[in-house]
């Protein structure tokens, strides 16, 4: 069954059974986030042990999750479809890098989702995520609404991580974003964090360090993904963690702000360029994305994103992404 907003049901097909995508699959059947979950990889064989492994979990899991194996063809009534395939990212190589060999494969992989009948939400977690999600939207012929890229989530959540730990609290009780490229352009907004309702920059002068300490927690933050994937090569458990936060905004319809890249063409200055999907805070709900937010900016955190959008602008100009 298929409303104006898509199908009706929990039913996800994840595109994409590496470290990455099998961690999200982890998360969804330890939440009970879908009735039914299907994975799809040109690896059938290790994807069917996947399956196993994964329907082995669900009767300690506190939920009733079906896995199964399957085709693009389950994309036809699934309500969401998460892609986490593609060309994996090498020690020494940037997100950037990936461009042209995961354009290639998103255009068979998306155009089978498309051709299938599809028409729920599109989340995207393979890098460079933001051109693969601007990717996505041009392919799909989908509303840029329903196309979420899982942006700075991951980058969000290492920096609270380590601001709770620098100040002593629970991340959770820390509020600052990440935003702008998923990558090395990307760029903290300490000026408009808070700690329990103290502004950051406040509490950070109360600490060892102050502001100083503020920028290395962030180039550690900004350079994790690096040093993990030269440790055990991929990251996953972080990100299919934040992939399962994202799913279950849109499936339990919250109207949550989460840090996630969406196509963005008239905020934080862009009027006039070309839109990029890039990380942003953003409402998500069922419909996907309702709105992007933009947060209010100080002179030199502008001048950081200006840079961060021209730089995935001109990545995708010389890349012939605009041309698609």
């Amino acid at each position: 069954m298929v409303t104006a907003h898509g199908p009706v049901g929990t039913k996800i097909v994840l595109v994409g059974a590496g470290d990455v995508g099998v961690a999200y699959a982890y998360a969804l059947v330890n939440q009970g986030l879908c009735d039914h979950l299907v994975l799809v990889d040109i690896d059938e064989k290790k994807t069917w042990g996947q399956v196993q492994d994964l329907n082995h979990a669900v009767p300690w899991s506190g939920h009733r999750t079906a896995v199964t194996q399957g085709t693009y063809d389950d994309c036809r009534d699934a309500a969401l479809v998460c892609i986490c395939a593609g060309a994996a990212q090498k020690p020494g190589e940037t997100r950037l890098d990936l461009v042209g060999k995961n354009v290639a494969i998103f255009r068979g992989i998306v155009g089978s989702i498309r051709d299938s009948g599809f028409d729920g939400i599109y989340l995207i977690a393979s890098n460079p995520v933001d051109i693969l999600s601007y990717v996505t939207w041009k392919l799909s012929g989908a509303p840029a609404g329903r196309v979420i890229g899982s942006g700075t989530i991951l980058d969000t959540a290492r920096l609270r991580a380590a601001l709770g730990e620098h100040v002593d609290v629970s991340p959770t009780s820390v509020h600052a974003y990440v935003i702008g490229e998923h990558g090395d352009t990307e760029l903290p907004v300490f000026s408009a964090g808070s700690v329990a309702g103290v502004r950051l920059s406040t509490r950070l002068r109360e600490t060892d360090g102050g502001m100083d300490a503020a920028d290395r927690i962030f180039r550690e933050t900004r350079d994790a993904a690096y040093e993990i994937i030269d440790a055990k090569g991929s990251t996953s458990f972080g990100i299919g963690m934040g992939l399962a936060r994202i799913t279950r905004a849109v499936l339990e319809n919250e109207d949550v702000v989460l840090p996630v890249s969406v196509l963005v063409e008239d905020i934080y200055g862009r009027s006039g360029h070309q839109p990029v999907y890039i990380g942003t805070p953003a409402v998500i709900n069922r419909s996907g994305v309702r709105e992007p937010v933009e947060l209010e900016l100080d002179d030199a955190e502008q001048a950081q994103f200006t840079h961060s959008a021209e730089t995935l602008e001109q990545v995708m100009r010389d890349a012939g992404v605009f041309d698609l």
